[in-house]
């Protein structure tokens, strides 16, 4: 790459925001396709097991949805700002823009919106990412970053999560993350072992892997907390402070594993108290089979003839 006036070129063609997180997509389309499939067999399950195994299935599927799809969010850490600041490096323009801060489990995303987008002859529409992964190095893509000549608000914030930054905000989110991460997968273990205990005679282990689950994912979200509680570098863009709070994926992931430990604590606490409270409730569709067979006992067709093809009784005397 050659130089021009002695500065790095800037991009040859206007950049363009980055389209939904591919992983991320995956994961809700397999678990939507998974509901759809179950929703297409429901009208086949007769009685009233038939919405006792739907809320069941399709709270079951969010949970699990949820424990993944986290992993690939960015919302966990968020922040906006609207702000009038220097658009290029060695540039004295200007630009009115919207920038924001998304913090993940795998990286750091930071966006910038002009107001209007379209300014100084360009589309103003960026979204980039900076990971952190096991596979991933941060002060390489950021140095890609920098020839590529990325606006300024862009740089200043990813200079901010480099491991040699001042903040120290890559070490502490850097750990944060793969914490985070490690516990939710053990959480999506404990999901999938749930199902299986409780669709056997085993509720109170059904009941201890949903608390399970929902421990580690409590786990996940104290690890994030952690870190994230301590005092963030301060991030001036322009004359205005970016400052950054919990996001969608934070909360979502804290309520799903406040759930997680109410449906277990509930399953245990009927296991010793009501047991066959419990079994009858879990117990739902084979009890409507069964009823239904009884109900189909009724329709035994007997044989007229058949006492008609019976052999009569024989009684032989003797006289001596």
């Amino acid at each position: 790459m050659t130089l021009w006036n002695g500065v790095l070129p800037f991009y040859p063609q206007p950049r363009h925001a980055a389209g939904f997180c591919v992983p991320l997509l995956i994961v809700i389309l397999v678990f939507l396709a998974l509901a759809a499939s179950f929703l297409f067999i429901l009208p086949g399950i007769r009685g009233h097991s038939r919405w006792f195994w739907l809320v069941r299935v399709l709270l079951s599927l969010f949970i699990g949805a949820e424990i993944v799809a986290v992993h690939f969010s960015a919302e966990w850490f968020v922040g906006t700002v609207s702000t009038s600041t220097s658009y290029k490096a060695f540039s004295a323009e200007r630009i009115r823009a919207r920038v924001g801060l998304q913090v993940g489990l795998v990286g750091v995303n930071i966006t910038l919106t002009g107001i209007p987008v379209h300014q100084l002859n360009e589309t103003i529409d960026y979204n980039e990412q900076f990971t952190w992964r096991l596979d991933a190095d941060y002060a390489a893509e950021y140095a890609d970053a920098l020839e590529k000549g990325l606006p300024d608000p862009v740089l200043y914030l990813a200079e901010k999560f480099t491991p040699s930054s001042p903040c120290g905000l890559y070490h502490h989110y850097h750990l944060a993350g793969h914490y985070a991460s490690a516990t939710l997968w053990v959480a999506f273990c404990s999901w999938l072992l749930s199902n299986v205990l409780l669709s056997m005679p085993a509720p109170l282990y059904g009941g201890l892997a949903l608390l399970t689950t929902g421990a580690f994912a409590l786990f996940a979200v104290f690890a994030f907390a952690s870190v994230s509680s301590a005092p963030l570098c301060p991030l001036r863009l322009g004359a205005s402070a970016l400052t950054a709070q919990y996001g969608a994926a934070f909360w979502v992931t804290l309520a799903t594993g406040v759930l997680c430990l109410l449906l277990g604590g509930a399953v245990m606490s009927l296991h010793y108290a009501r047991p066959s409270a419990l079994r009858a409730f879990l117990d739902q569709s084979l009890k409507d089979s069964s009823s239904q067979g009884r109900e189909g006992s009724s329709l035994v067709l007997k044989n007229p003839l058949h006492k008609q093809s019976r052999l009569p009784d024989l009684h032989i005397t003797t006289n001596l």
